[in-house]
């Protein structure tokens, strides 16, 4: 039976990285299915935020299933600064997407949430069940607010139209095709572009906060694989976390350390404890997805933390080889 698969924000991070596994591997599991066509869209396709331009959309290619990524997204700044923007812009391309696969009787959707949407105050590790038992972060409620709706309309659309919509919390995703803009980046691919700059220039790598606050980094096409087969074979509306495990949490330090080696930084490297660091932790579970998925095998471990130099070093590569063309602002 053919099944034509629609991905918005199909030129993004996670979007190209399921590009990247749809072509590339030969698995029954994770690779392209006889019968299957995959559309990625891009903004020049249509304004998601805009009904009519969604609507036209759906039109012309008729999925039957459909990945939601697109997302209007910033860094720890940008969520402080628009939380108007984020949040409104956000639920109308949610709106939007949910709404017209619901007209068009989309067999399944699966949409992108993120681990800002959990309570500030809260325990760890955080799962599943704890999306909705307090407020956001402060810093960017507008945005995590938009997302977390996402999990009351699956829930809405499924009660009251039995529409087969779920939806997926990854944590810190990082990887080729990634935005490297400095002020509007996450922050991996931020501090990348910041340590090639002083490299560059021969200047000193400053990184803004004490570099103490934790977080959990998944590799794009490990996410990509997982997404791939929440499309198949998950059955739940709840949400699902997609993550490595707790023990390989690991400091922005870290992070950074890993990136002035990759970059073969060699020059003056210190931490700016003035800036906000942000949320310390947001440690999550992923003990449901090894509930379904007990073998599955990320981007490899080393001495019980996550495997930086491998996927870092890899994602770095890409970041030099395609300075002049990605996403990096000005």
């Amino acid at each position: 039976m053919s099944s034509v698969i629609l991905v918005t924000g199909g030129s993004g991070l996670v979007g190209k990285a399921i590009e990247w596994v749809i072509e590339n591997d030969k698995s029954e599991r994770f690779g392209k299915k006889e019968g299957e066509q995959w559309i990625f869209l891009t903004s020049k396709d249509g304004d998601l935020r805009q009904r009519e331009d969604t609507e036209a959309i759906f039109k012309k290619y008729k999925p039957t299933h459909v990945i939601h990524l697109a997302a209007v997204v910033g860094g720890l700044f940008k969520n402080m600064k628009y939380k108007l923007d984020m949040l409104r812009e956000n639920m109308l391309i949610n709106d939007n997407v949910l709404d017209v696969s619901k007209e068009f009787k989309v067999d399944k959707l699966v949409s992108c949430l993120s681990t800002c949407i959990f309570p500030d105050k809260t325990t760890y590790p955080i799962d599943e069940t704890m999306v909705h038992d307090g407020p956001p972060h402060e810093s960017n409620f507008g945005y995590a607010m938009a997302k977390r709706m996402i999990d009351v309309q699956n829930k809405a659309y499924n009660e009251q139209y039995g529409c087969n919509f779920t939806s997926v919390i990854p944590t810190n995703i990082f990887g080729p095709h990634d935005n490297y803009d400095l002020e509007d980046s996450h922050v991996l691919p931020g501090l990348t572009h910041k340590c090639y700059l002083a490299k560059k220039n021969n200047t000193p790598f400053i990184v803004g906060g004490t570099g103490k606050p934790l977080r959990q980094f998944i590799y794009s096409r490990d996410l990509a694989k997982l997404f791939i087969w929440v499309l198949r074979e998950y059955k739940e509306t709840e949400p699902i976390i997609l993550s490595v495990g707790e023990k390989d949490e690991v400091s922005i330090k870290d992070v950074a350390d890993a990136i002035v080696d990759a970059v073969g930084f060699q020059g003056e490297y210190s931490f700016d404890t003035t800036r906000a660091d942000g949320q310390y932790k947001k440690t999550a579970s992923n003990e449901k997805l090894l509930k379904y998925l007990p073998d599955f095998e990320f981007t490899p471990f080393n001495v019980g933390m996550y495997h930086f130099d491998i996927a870092v070093k890899e994602s770095t590569q890409w970041f030099l080889e395609n300075y002049e063309t990605c996403r990096r602002g000005h």
